[in-house]
Parts: C-alpha cells; sequence; structure tokens
C-alpha cells in the first residue's frame, strides 16, 4: 500500500478510536476544567520534548482558551539541544525546580502531556501539582503501562493523573515500516494528542455555556474585531501569565 495511503488509514482509525473510547475521560476532563475556570482558575499546560506542542496549541490562538498558562521550559525543548532535552527529561528532581516558577493553587488544573509516560519529569510535575491539591489531567499512550518506568518509585503518568486520556498511540509512535529491519516512520502522538486536547477545551466550553457562563476565548487577530476583542482578554490574563 502507498505510504501516505496507509498513514491516513492508521491516523483516522487512531482518532476514531479515540473518539469511540475516550469520550467519557474527555468529558470528564471537561468538567474538571470548566470547575476550575468557574472558580477563576487557570489550566497550566506542559510537555517535554514533541508533546510541548500541546501547551504551544492551547496557548494564544484563534479559538483557545484566554486562561492557559504554558510551561515553556526550554531546557525540555529541541531547539535548546534535542539530545540534553531527552536527557533531562529522565532526570529526577528537575521538576521542583520548574514548578517552583509556577504557584499553581486549588481553583487551577494542569495538564500534563507525555506520549510514554514512563519518563520522571513528566511525572514528578503532576505530583507536585497534585500535592497543592491542583487537579491534574494526563494524555499518554498506555500502551506503555505495562512497560518499565524510570521514575524512582516505578510510577507512570496515568498513576499520578486525576484523570488521563488514552491517545491509543501504539510502542514507538510511528506507525508505518519503511526500512527491512523494521523500523517505521510515520509518527502519530503529537496530532493524537492535540485533538484530545482542543476536544477536553471544547466539552470545558460546552459545560461553561451550559451553566450560563460564556467561554473567554481568543478570535482570529486575522479577522474583523480581533484584535480588540483579544486585547481585552490580554489585559485580564496577562498578570497571570508570564508567556503574554
Amino acid at each position: 500500500m502507498n505510504f501516505i495511503t496507509e498513514y491516513g488509514l492508521k491516523l483516522s482509525g487512531t482518532l476514531q478510536q479515540i473518539w469511540a473510547d475516550e469520550q467519557k475521560n474527555i468529558e470528564s476532563a471537561g468538567g474538571i476544567l470548566a470547575d476550575s475556570l468557574t472558580a477563576g482558575g487557570m489550566l497550566y499546560v506542559f510537555g517535554c520534548g514533541h508533546s510541548h506542542m500541546v501547551a504551544e496549541e492551547l496557548f494564544y490562538r484563534a479559538g483557545g482558551l484566554g486562561a492557559v498558562c504554558p510551561i515553556f521550559e526550554t531546557s525540555t525543548m529541541l531547539h535548546e539541544g534535542a539530545a540534553k532535552s531527552s536527557k533531562i527529561e529522565r532526570m529526577g528532581g528537575y521538576a521542583k525546580l520548574v514548578m517552583e516558577r509556577y504557584p499553581m493553587t486549588s481553583n487551577d488544573c494542569f495538564l500534563v502531556v507525555s506520549n510514554s509516560g514512563i519518563n520522571p519529569f513528566a511525572i514528578e510535575m503532576a505530583q507536585i501539582a497534585a500535592g497543592g491539591k491542583t487537579k491534574v489531567l494526563g494524555i499518554s499512550s498506555f500502551a506503555y503501562k505495562a512497560k518499565p518506568s524510570r521514575h524512582k518509585d516505578g510510577l507512570h503518568l496515568p498513576e499520578v493523573c486525576d484523570v488521563c486520556i488514552d491517545n491509543h498511540v501504539p510502542e514507538g509512535d510511528a506507525v508505518i515500516t519503511v526500512c527491512t529491519d523494521g523500523t517505521k516512520a510515520g509518527p502519530i502522538s503529537s496530532i493524537a494528542s492535540l485533538a484530545i486536547a482542543d476536544a477536553v477545551m471544547l466539552s470545558a466550553c460546552q459545560k461553561l455555556c451550559e451553566r450560563g457562563v460564556e467561554p473567554e476565548v481568543f478570535r482570529s487577530g486575522n479577522c474583523a474585531g480581533g484584535d480588540v476583542h483579544n486585547q481585552k482578554l490580554i489585559q485580564h490574563f496577562g498578570a497571570r501569565v508570564r508567556s503574554l
């Protein structure tokens, strides 16, 4: 089969599986987020490596919630050194230094994204947030739950979240065999996790609407009235979101 065709089938199949099997968890996560927003809380978002793109996706974008504070920890991003970021993701104890800069409360909500869910950084970030009574949401591939964790206590990300959503990505992420030794290309974790994150956001918006609360959402700055609308949100959240 043509690689492009095969990839499209694999990708659409994964998204269909998410929509079929994860709706309850997505709506549960949306409810937690809606409760947080109703209480005046913020949604903090974190991921290492490619998973940090979920923080980019939810932050300051057309159709995105205003109350989003991304944790852009550059030491775990690829542009600061790809190999280094992988090593830091596996380090224990580093998360505490990052979380000291983001004082979360019990009104806030924390979304942690890690495809494997086995590396200490993301797990410890979730643990620290939970220790402060912040509700913790996760997105991870449950295919790794049977794999050894690198966390000192052997924990996996789903074990330390209030709600964790399975992105249904297979071990290894890529889905198309392109080499005779079995090496695969065509990763799907980013698309799957981004779709889940936006679905959680939409679920929260729906629950807010059902409560008679207008969701505070950015508009496109390329459409009429967008800049004026967005400036109000920037002024409202700017003091609490360092990246604004």
